[in-house]
C-alpha cells in the first residue's frame, strides 16, 4: 500500500495510506432530486506571466475540459463567477471570452450552464447609481447572447454606491427589466468578500433580506432563484422557507451544504458550490443516491466532503480558489498546480497537506496514485524529503513529476 507523506505546521512529517479511488458511477439519465451546479475554475497557460497584475492567458483546453467533466457527471457549470477568479485574476477580456466558450460548449452537449454578470469590467471604484445599471446590462447582454443562462453577482459598486435599501430596489427593478430570461440572484458574504458588507442595504442578514425578498416581489417572473453564500445554515433557510414557489435557493454555503440540500420537512436547497467543483463525483453519486431515496447513502457519500471543504474554504475564505485549483491538479484535470494572478501561493504547504489529507479521507482523490505522486513532487520541490512516498521512478510519480520538467 502506498504510502501518503503529509505535512504538519511545524513542518513535521508523517505518513497515512493512500486510500482508493471511490467507484462511483456517472450517472444513465439526469439528476432530479436536485439541481446542482458546480463553480468552476479557470486553468491559465503553465508557461504564461501568471503573476500578480498580469492579464490572464487561459488554457482554453484545460479548462473546458473541466467543464465537460462537471458535465459529465450530470451536475451543471456555474461559471465566470468567483471560483473563477473574478476580481483576482481573471480581467474583464478574459471573463467575456470564458463565458462566450463555455456558453458554445454548452450548447455541444446540452450541458446546464449559468454565468456570473457583474459591474467589474468598470475600472473606476465609485460610479453612479445609473452607471451601475449600464454596467449590468452590459454584461447582462452579453451573457444571454451567448446563450448563458445568468446569476446576478453581488456589485462592488453598487455596495459602494447605494444608500439604503432604497437604491438596492431602484438597481435591481432596472436591471431585471431588462432581461430577457428569469436570472439567479446572488448574495455573497462578507467571508468572501469584504467590500460588500452592508449589501442588500443592511448589516443584519434579517433586515437585509428583506430587501432580498422585495426585490424577488417587484419582479417574479424575472427571478428563478436565489445563490446564497453568507456561510450562515440559519439565515439561508429563513429566507428559503420565504421565497415563493418559483424560485429556487441555491446554496452557496461551502460550511454546511450537506444539510441545506437535504433539507428538512420544510424544503430544501439546491446548489451552487464552489466546493462541488473540487468534488464532482462525490457530488453527484451523492445526488444519485437522492434520487434513488436513500437518504443514508447521501450522507455517507457527501458527508465526509463538509470538513474537506471547510478547510478549502476556512479564513481567509476569499483565497479558496487555491485549493480548488490544488484539488483540480492533483486529480490531473490540468497540467501543472498554477493560477492566474499568481494566486497559487495564496495557501502555506501546511494548509494544502491538510487538503491532500481530507480528500484522501473523503474519497475526493480520482486518481490516488497520481494525487501522491504530483504532491509529493511539490514536497520535494519546496525542499522536504519526501522519500516515504511513493518511489519516484514508479510511472505514476513520473506522471508527478513531469509537471516540473
Amino acid at each position: 500500500m502506498t504510502a501518503l507523506t503529509l505535512l504538519g505546521p511545524l513542518g513535521e512529517l508523517r505518513t497515512a495510506p493512500l486510500a482508493e479511488a471511490p467507484a462511483f458511477r456517472k450517472p444513465t439519465r439526469p439528476l432530479t432530486s436536485r439541481v446542482a451546479y458546480a463553480a468552476a475554475h479557470v486553468v491559465p497557460k503553465p508557461f504564461a506571466d501568471n503573476t500578480p497584475g498580469r492579464p490572464a492567458e487561459i488554457d482554453w483546453e484545460a479548462t473546458l475540459a473541466f467543464r465537460h467533466h462537471v458535465w459529465s457527471w450530470g451536475l451543471g457549470v456555474a461559471d465566470a463567477m468567483d471560483t473563477a477568479q473574478r476580481n483576482m485574476g481573471l480581467d474583464a477580456a478574459a471573463t467575456r471570452e470564458l463565458i462566450t466558450r463555455s456558453a458554445a460548449e454548452a450548447a455541444s452537449v446540452g450541458g446546464a450552464l449559468v454565468v456570473g454578470v457583474n459591474t467589474d469590467h468598470v475600472e473606476a471604484e465609485t460610479i453612479s447609481l445609473d452607471e451601475v445599471v449600464a454596467a449590468y446590462t452590459e454584461q447582462l447582454h452579453h451573457a444571454e447572447d451567448a446563450g448563458a443562462g445568468v446569476v446576478l453577482m453581488a456589485s462592488r459598486h453598487l455596495a459602494r454606491a447605494a444608500d439604503g435599501a432604497a437604491d438596492y430596489l431602484r438597481v435591481y427593478r432596472e436591471v431585471l427589466a431588462a432581461a430577457s430570461a428569469p436570472v439567479v440572484l446572488h448574495w455573497l458574504g462578507t467571508a468572501f468578500d469584504p467590500a460588500l458588507a452592508g449589501y442588500f442595504g443592511s448589516d443584519d442578514a434579517a433586515t437585509a433580506s428583506d430587501t432580498l425578498i422585495e426585490i424577488i416581489a417587484q419582479a417574479p417572473d424575472k427571478v428563478t432563484g436565489v445563490k446564497m453564500s453568507l456561510l450562515d445554515a440559519d439565515a439561508e433557510i429563513a429566507v428559503r422557507r420565504r421565497l415563493p414557489e418559483t424560485a429556487r435557493m441555491f446554496t452557496g454555503d461551502d460550511f454546511h451544504y450537506v444539510g441545506l440540500i437535504e433539507g428538512d420537512q420544510v424544503g430544501h436547497s439546491d446548489a451552487l458550490l464552489g466546493a462541488f467543483a473540487a468534488v464532482a463525483p462525490n457530488a453527484s453519486a451523492a445526488i444519485q443516491a437522492l434520487d434513488a431515496g436513500d437518504v443514508a447513502g447521501y450522507r455517507a457519500i457527501l458527508g465526509p466532503t463538509e470538513e474537506l471543504s471547510r478547510q478549502v474554504f476556512a479564513a481567509p475564505t476569499y483565497y479558496y480558489k487555491t485549493g480548488v485549483a490544488f484539488l483540480a491538479w492533483l486529480n490531473g484535470h490540468q497540467a501543472a498546480f498554477q493560477m492566474v494572478g499568481g494566486l497559487h501561493a495564496a495557501r502555506s504547504l501546511p494548509h494544502l497537506s491538510r487538503i491532500v489529507e481530507l480528500a484522501n479521507d473523503s474519497g475526493s482523490l480520482e486518481r490516488p496514485e497520481l494525487a501522491a505522486a504530483r504532491w509529493h513532487a511539490l514536497l520535494t520541490l519546496n525542499g522536504i524529503d519526501a522519500s516515504s512516498g511513493p518511489d519516484v521512478s514508479s510511472p505514476a510519480s513520473q506522471a508527478g513529476l513531469e509537471v516540473f520538467a
